[in-house]
């Protein structure tokens, strides 16, 4: 394998374009890992670290030194409320209730940029009053072990879903740099920007059925939609590239687990190179499915046993280890974040014997807000893409040996491109050449390595379950959300 290296983004602008220009140097990683969990943002899930035992009053600011975690704990926006501001409630990881994440719920809540829409933002379940104002309650420790990880490792204030909407767009985003239809729909700002209609069941992108349809966003329509309808069949089945493209001709390998390969959550099933579907659209059946596309999530601990870690590997979860609000038994995904993390921390066989702690990147992120409130205002891209982009923040935990303690990361903004950028800068491959999410950000995460420290060694994260619960788990995944 070619010699990896990173890539220094320096920022340049031309006309009202911000171009980043590389500037290559060497790294040891020979493995990155995506874990990619479910609906939640910085506020909602990640208030232990503004209290003991992870911090204090002074540990957290909206207006954050380099030592602080942007997080707010209270007069959170709300228009509504009087005086305009409101008390944040407690609610379980394992809610009882789901509130709105499509583009529209986004629009309500970002409200031009103040932040104070959240109320607005649907909700169905069982719902207590101000449901979106709530911040996951950790006096029984469940949420440790992310709290231990964004401590013991790296933390990104600044992290923003590229998209503005729900997860089918979003796993299309961090897989392949764009939901679009196409590689001319993207510089035009065509996106696929909510969860299909799925009227009939059946499965998505190259195995929708008959009349499926996806919502596209323009920058003639925004804010509204239209449906493009699957009739033909395979009209859902896209042709573009994607990260796996990149990876395939730098001869480097791939591996995508997923719970759902039908899903919205598995985003290889709507790229028509991958899928390679069958003639009446019913399955995929291309070599690239078969080899790269894992059915069962808890393979990747399986894979990381056996010596298996594909170069660049995305994570999908269980819904019962999602994160995903609406039900009291998706409490798992602390404990499923935590397994990944100690299977490649506590490797001593693989790599020569060096374990892959040794030379392994993990990005652990969330898909999308899940209409939670939050009090950062993202920026909006400029030109096509502004319709859509970017979303609210999600949290971001950065981990590797080389990745300082407690580090806190200020750069503003990273996004799903971000990662695919550090994929590329890793592996040599020149940075936003994809020609999508990953030419349109301004960082590759090159902030949260330091290639000159003494390599860290590992510290068990605890967690309730470890990987022999996930590998020896018998009952039916659930899929990692149901809206």
């Amino acid at each position: 394998m070619k010699a990896s290296v990173i890539s220094l983004s320096l920022s340049i602008s031309v006309g009202t374009v911000v171009y980043a220009q590389d500037i290559q140097y060497p790294n040891p990683f020979k493995h990155v890992i995506v874990v990619f969990q479910e609906n939640r943002t910085p506020d909602n899930l990640f208030q232990g670290l503004c209290s003991p035992p992870y911090g204090n009053s002074s540990s957290c600011s909206i207006t954050p030194s380099a030592t602080q975690y942007d997080i707010q704990t209270n007069n959170w926006l709300d228009k509504k409320a009087p005086g305009g501001t409101i008390t944040p409630g407690v609610v379980p990881l394992g809610n009882t209730y789901d509130l709105s994440h499509a583009h529209s719920a986004f629009i309500v809540e970002y409200d031009g940029g103040k932040m104070d829409g959240a109320a607005g933002v649907p909700c169905s379940g069982s719902c207590p009053p101000n449901p979106q104002f709530r911040y996951v309650d950790n006096s029984s420790g469940i949420l440790n072990p992310y709290l231990d990880l964004a401590t013991q490792y790296g933390w990104g204030n600044n992290m923003f879903q590229t998209n503005q909407g729900p997860s089918y767009p979003a796993h299309q985003f961090i897989f392949g740099g764009t939901s679009a239809p196409s590689a001319a729909d993207d510089s035009k700002g065509i996106f696929v920007a909510e969860n299909p209609g799925n009227t009939q069941g059946g499965g998505v992108g190259c195995l929708a059925p008959l009349n499926e349809y996806d919502w596209l966003i323009s920058p003639g329509t925004a804010p509204n939609e239209y449906k493009l309808v699957n009739n033909p069949l395979g009209t859902l089945c896209f042709s573009r590239p994607t990260m796996a493209t990149l990876i395939d001709k730098a001869k480097l390998t791939w591996k995508y687990y997923t719970s759902s390969p039908d899903g919205i959550w598995t985003a290889p099933n709507t790229i028509r190179e991958i899928c390679d579907p069958n003639s009446d659209y019913t399955k995929c059946t291309g070599p690239q499915w078969v080899n790269n596309v894992d059915k069962k999530s808890a393979d990747v601990l399986s894979d990381i046993a056996a010596c298996k870690l594909a170069d660049v590997s995305w994570v999908i979860p269980a819904g019962q280890n999602s994160d995903h609000p609406g039900s009291p038994h998706t409490t798992g995904g602390p404990s499923w974040v935590a397994s990944i993390v100690n299977a490649v921390g506590l490797d001593t066989k693989c790599e020569g014997g060096k374990g892959y702690w040794s030379d392994t990147a993990i990005v652990i992120t969330w898909d999308d807000w899940g209409g939670w409130y939050d009090h950062v205002p993202p920026p909006i891209l400029k030109h096509n893409q502004s319709d859509y982009q970017y979303g609210i923040r999600v949290p971001l935990i950065v981990v590797s040996t080389y990745t300082p303690e407690r580090y806190i990361n200020n750069v503003s903004p990273h996004d799903f491109g971000s990662i695919l950028r550090f994929i590329e800068g890793t592996f040599g491959i020149k940075e936003g050449s994809l020609g999508f999410a990953d030419a349109r950000a301004s960082n590759d995460l090159e902030g949260f390595f330091n290639f000159k420290q003494t390599p860290r060694r590992f510290k068990k994260i605890a967690a309730e379950y470890d990987a022999n619960y996930f590998l020896n788990d018998t009952s039916p995944p659930e899929p990692p959300d149901n809206d």
